[in-house]
């Protein structure tokens, strides 16, 4: 057999799998990136709006306090409005705690992407570390025999790695319930 026809399908096949895995990871990657921006901009705006509020009832109940102080309202009407605010005030920092949570997931996501690439290296070292007992002057069934091999061991690798990689991202005990991406 000639050692085009013994060794071009082992190489093919490799590169097939580092590819196709490869392509699989990075576009993971691609996706938790995409993802974490998204719950980025929303914690943004729910804290955004959640100290907008406080700052509106804190405002409020400076006014009041200072009616109060100044004999304009009565004691009574201010005492149940200022109750109103507290509440108001303790739901709105509440919120703005859900908010600060959305950075749990985005760690989570953003250490996912860290171990996906990781591996991927880790695939990509298998695949440099056996390369290196390919000799030119081997014989073709030598070189198709370590092009095998090498070919088990990134499959090994890349599954491995899917393994690992494949849990979901989530969050418990936001007021809105539990979250859980993917």
């Amino acid at each position: 057999m000639t050692r085009k026809k013994l060794l071009g399908p082992q190489v093919k096949r490799l590169l097939a799998v580092v590819a196709e895995h490869g392509t699989q990871h990075l576009t993971e990657v691609e996706t938790d990136l995409m993802q974490t921006t998204f719950l980025l901009g929303e914690a943004i705006e729910k804290l955004t709006a959640s100290f907008m509020a406080i700052h509106e009832a804190v405002r409020a109940q400076q006014e009041m306090a200072e009616a109060l102080l100044a004999g304009g309202q009565p004691a009574e009407d201010c005492a149940e409005r200022l109750r109103s605010l507290q509440g108001d005030i303790g739901r709105h920092v509440n919120a703005a705690v859900t908010g600060l949570q959305f950075q749990d997931m985005t760690t989570q996501l953003i250490g996912r992407n860290v171990r996906r690439v990781i591996g991927l290296r880790e695939v990509l070292d298998v695949l440099e570390g056996g390369s290196a007992g390919l000799l030119a002057e081997a014989s073709a069934e030598d070189l198709a025999e370590v092009l095998h091999n090498i070919n088990v061991l990134v499959e090994n690798q890349a599954h491995k790695l899917e393994n690992i990689l494949w849990k979901p991202v989530h969050q418990t005990h936001m007021e809105s319930g539990d979250i859980e991406l993917f």
